[in-house]
C-alpha cells in the first residue's frame, strides 16, 4: 500500500476556480448576470489589433476568458498565488463590466480592497 496522494493543485484548477469564484460573487450581485455563461478558454482565436483576455458575446449571453493571455500577459505586483488570483479576479469583474457597460469600480468596490 502506497502512502495517500497529495491532491492535485495546478494551474489551471487555481484559474478555473478563481473564475468561478468570481463569476459566482458577480451573479450573486448583478442580476443581469444571473444567465450569463462564464467560460474558460485557453487561447482566443488570432487578432491583428493585440491579444484578447476575453470575448463578451451579450447576445449569447455568454463571457469567454482566456487563461493564457491573462497567465502570461497579466504582471501582478508580487507573484504569489495571492496576486495572481486578484490578477485573474480583476480580468473576470473587467469582462463582466464590459458586458454590462459598466465601470468594473461598480461592480464590486469592495472586492477589489485587499489592503
Amino acid at each position: 500500500m502506497r502512502p495517500p496522494l497529495p491532491p492535485i493543485d495546478t494551474r489551471v484548477e487555481r484559474f478555473d476556480i478563481a473564475v468561478g469564484a468570481a463569476a459566482e460573487f458577480l451573479r450573486s450581485a448583478w442580476a443581469e448576470l444571473r444567465e450569463v455563461s462564464f467560460e474558460i478558454g485557453i487561447m482566443p482565436p488570432a487578432a491583428t489589433d493585440g491579444i484578447p483576455r476575453w470575448t463578451v458575446l451579450r447576445e449569447e449571453k455568454r463571457i469567454i476568458l482566456y487563461r493564457i493571455p491573462i497567465e502570461r500577459l497579466g504582471h501582478p505586483h508580487h507573484d504569489d498565488d495571492l496576486h495572481r488570483r486578484m490578477m485573474i479576479e480583476g480580468a473576470v469583474f473587467r469582462a463582466a463590466a464590459e458586458y454590462l457597460d459598466r465601470d468594473p469600480w461598480d461592480l464590486g468596490p469592495e472586492r477589489f480592497r485587499y489592503f
